[in-house]
């Protein structure tokens, strides 16, 4: 059981490496690279809450009243959820000492996630498999996962270095 302060260590850290994810998708759109429009993930939420699992295409889909914030709280939630697995996997003490491998193999095996649910789910079918490119959206998914993964590692390191010198977040944040 995680205490108070390893839970908040756990969602800023998710929170972290979300904005690095969030910054290497400005990144890709800044060079034409079509990314992952987060109101799709919120229309998709949207329509899940009303029974519909699967869309041939989601961009097609009746609209969701906010299903920008929606698809943009979902993906930061995502990324909360993806780094307490990272603890449940390497434990609390990665927490106190961040390694990068661990977070990059955890960051890119939650690819698993977009390739057989979120993909499917929106109608780009399984690893992206009826999109135009499929080949190349799979590798800038799994690059986007495994800078997800640094990210992880680069907010750990970056809390430590603030706050985790008493080796209590709560105390330091009050």
């Amino acid at each position: 059981m995680l205490s108070m302060n390893e839970w908040l260590h756990v969602i800023l850290v998710g929170v972290g490496a979300t904005i690095v994810m969030d910054i290497w998708g400005l990144i890709q759109k800044a060079m034409g690279v079509p990314t992952l429009n987060y109101a799709m993930v919120g229309r998709w939420a949207g329509h899940l809450l009303r029974g519909q699992i699967a869309h041939r295409n989601i961009g097609k889909a009746a609209p969701i009243a906010g299903e920008s914030p929606l698809g943009w709280a979902i993906h930061y939630a995502v990324g909360i959820a993806f780094t307490f697995l990272l603890v449940a996997v390497y434990g609390t003490a990665w927490l106190q000492d961040p390694r990068w491998l661990p977070a990059v193999i955890v960051g890119t095996a939650t690819v698993v996630m977009p390739f057989f649910v979120l993909q499917p789910a929106l109608g780009a079918g399984v690893a992206a498999s009826r999109t135009p490119t499929p080949c190349a959206n799979r590798w800038r998914s799994v690059l986007a996962h495994a800078i997800f993964g640094l990210g992880m590692y680069l907010a750990a390191w970056l809390i430590k270095q603030i706050a985790w010198g008493n080796g209590n977040l709560l105390e330091h944040l009050s």
